[in-house]
C-alpha cells in the first residue's frame, strides 16, 4: 500500500486517504488543509497537547481514578436541577435503534414513530398549560426565556423595550436572558420579591406602557408557589405587556393552569421527567397562545393525513433562517433536544395523569415534612418563607451558611448556600431514604 492509499488522519471517524484529501483540495482550489480555515492568530493553537497515547485499559484506569476523586455526596440541591426516579422502561425504549441515530432527529426525514412521540410531547405541554401551541423543545429553560423576550418585542404593540424579571432568579438564567436581550436592545430590570413571592404592589409601580414582557415563576427559584399570578396577569394585560410564566411539567400537573391566570407564554425545563438530575443538560419547553403560532421559535411537529388517508406526522412551521429569509426568521436556535423530549414523553406516559399528580403531590408534602423536622433543630428556622413550597425551601441558620454547607459536605450531604445565613434544601422521592441522615447531620453542624 502506498502512502497515498493509507488513512491520513489516523482517526476512524475521518478515514480519508492522502490521495482522497488531495483530490478534495484540488476540487475546491485549496493548496492545503490550512487554507480551509480562517482562524485568527490571537486564538489559534499551534502546539502539542502533551497527551500521551494510552491503551484502552490504561485510559479506563486513569479515568476511574480521576472520577474517584469526586466527593460521594447525597444531593439535596435543586435550583433548577431536580432528581426524580426515571423508570427503566425509559432507558430501554429510548435506547432502541429506531431512536438512536447519529443523524439529527430534527429533520423531515425522521421516522413517523419518532415524530409521533414528539407530537405527544407537545400535546402534553398544551394540555398542562391550557395554551394552544407548544414547540418541540429548546436547549433549556434559560434559552426558552430569552426567546420569549424576543417574541414579546415582535408581538406587542408597546413602543418600549423593558423586560421585568423577579429579583430572585437563578444567575445562569439571568445571564442567558441578558445575552438574548443585548442584540435587539431590550432592557432587563428586576422587580422586588415579598417573602419569596412576587411583590405585586412593587411590580405595579415598576410596570408601565414601555414594558414589553413581565416574567414570573411558579414555583420560584426558592421553591415558593406563587399565589397571585392572576394579579400579575391582570397587570401585564393592563399595559399590553407579554406575561411569561416559568414552570415545569411536574408542577403544572398540580398548579392552576397558566392560561387561567393570563399567561401568554410558558417556559421552563421539562428534563425533570425522563433524565433525572443533570447539570448543564436540559430540555427547554416553550408554549404560547395560538395567535402567536407563526412567531414560535424552533420547530413544531404537526399531524395530518397522507395520500392514503392515514394519520401522518410532519415537521412544520420551521421559521428559522435556514428555512426562510433571514429578515423573516423568528430565531436561528438550532435545537436538537428531540431525544430528550422523547424520554420526557415516555416518562410522562408511563406515569399517566394520576401518576403525574401523585408525583407532584409528593413534591409538596415531602419538602413540607422535611422543613418541619429541620425547624425543630436548634439554630435552624425552616422554611424562611411562610408560604407553600414545591420540591425545595430556604432555611435560616444561626451559623454562617458557608460553614454549614462545608460541614454537611464532610458528613456526605450537599445543599446550597443562598445567603450569609440561608441554605436551600430540595427534597424529592429520590432523597427519601437519606432525609434521616440529613436531619441528624444538620443537628450536629448547626450548633
Amino acid at each position: 500500500m502506498s502512502d497515498s492509499d493509507s488513512h491520513a488522519t489516523g482517526s476512524p471517524y475521518a478515514p480519508q486517504t492522502a490521495a482522497e484529501t488531495a483530490a478534495m483540495l484540488d476540487a475546491v482550489g485549496a493548496d492545503d488543509l490550512d487554507a480551509l480555515f480562517d482562524v485568527p492568530e490571537s486564538v489559534a493553537f499551534d502546539g502539542e497537547f502533551g497527551i500521551d497515547a494510552r491503551s484502552e485499559r490504561a485510559t479506563r484506569r486513569e479515568v476511574a481514578a480521576l472520577l474517584g476523586r469526586n466527593a460521594d455526596l447525597t444531593e439535596f440541591l435543586g435550583r433548577g436541577h431536580y432528581d426524580h426516579y426515571v423508570p427503566s422502561i425509559v432507558d430501554d425504549l429510548a435506547g432502541r435503534s429506531e431512536f438512536l441515530t447519529s443523524y439529527t432527529q430534527y429533520q423531515p426525514e425522521v421516522a413517523q414513530g419518532f415524530l409521533q412521540a414528539l407530537f405527544e410531547f407537545q400535546s402534553m405541554l398544551v394540555e398542562l398549560t391550557g395554551l394552544g401551541v407548544a414547540n418541540c423543545s429548546m436547549y433549556d429553560d434559560a434559552t426558552a426565556l430569552g426567546e420569549a423576550a424576543t417574541l414579546a418585542q415582535r408581538v406587542r404593540s408597546v413602543s418600549g423595550d423593558r423586560v421585568l424579571i423577579p429579583e430572585h432568579l437563578r444567575e445562569g438564567k439571568r445571564a442567558v436572558l441578558a445575552n438574548y436581550a443585548d442584540g435587539p436592545g431590550l432592557a432587563v430590570e428586576s422587580y422586588p420579591m415579598d417573602d419569596g413571592a412576587v411583590d405585586v404592589d412593587a411590580l405595579s409601580d415598576r410596570i408601565d406602557d414601555d414594558t414589553a414582557m413581565v416574567y414570573a415563576e411558579s414555583p420560584t427559584v426558592r421553591g415558593v408557589i406563587e399565589e397571585r399570578l392572576g394579579a400579575v396577569g391582570d397587570l401585564t394585560d393592563d399595559h399590553d405587556a407579554l406575561f411569561c410564566l416559568g414552570s415545569d411539567p411536574v408542577a403544572l400537573s398540580l398548579l392552576e393552569r397558566p392560561v387561567d391566570v393570563g399567561a401568554d407564554v410558558v417556559v421552563g425545563d421539562a428534563a425533570s421527567l425522563g433524565t433525572g438530575t443533570a447539570y448543564g443538560f436540559g430540555l427547554g419547553m416553550f408554549v404560547t397562545r395560538e395567535e402567536y403560532l407563526r412567531q414560535v421559535p424552533g420547530r413544531l411537529v404537526g399531524a395530518s393525513e397522507d395520500a392514503a388517508d392515514r394519520r401522518a406526522y410532519t415537521l412544520t412551521l420551521q421559521t428559522r433562517e435556514q428555512h426562510i429569509r433571514k429578515e423573516r426568521a423568528t430565531s436561528n436556535i438550532c435545537t436538537n433536544q428531540a431525544w430528550v423530549a422523547l424520554r420526557t414523553a415516555m416518562h410522562a406516559a408511563w406515569l399517566g395523569p394520576d401518576g403525574l399528580v401523585d408525583l407532584a403531590n409528593e413534591c409538596v408534602t415531602r419538602p413540607r415534612d422535611l422543613a418541619d423536622r429541620l425547624n425543630d433543630i436548634v439554630g435552624v428556622q425552616a422554611p424562611v418563607h411562610g408560604r407553600h413550597h414545591f420540591r425545595e425551601f430556604v432555611a435560616r441558620t444561626d451559623q454562617p451558611a458557608s460553614a454549614i454547607v462545608a460541614d454537611l459536605a464532610d458528613e456526605g450531604y450537599a445543599v446550597h448556600a443562598v445567603g450569609e445565613h440561608l441554605i436551600q434544601v430540595c427534597a424529592t422521592e429520590t432523597t427519601a431514604e437519606a432525609e434521616d441522615g440529613l436531619v441528624a447531620a444538620l443537628s450536629e453542624v448547626a450548633k
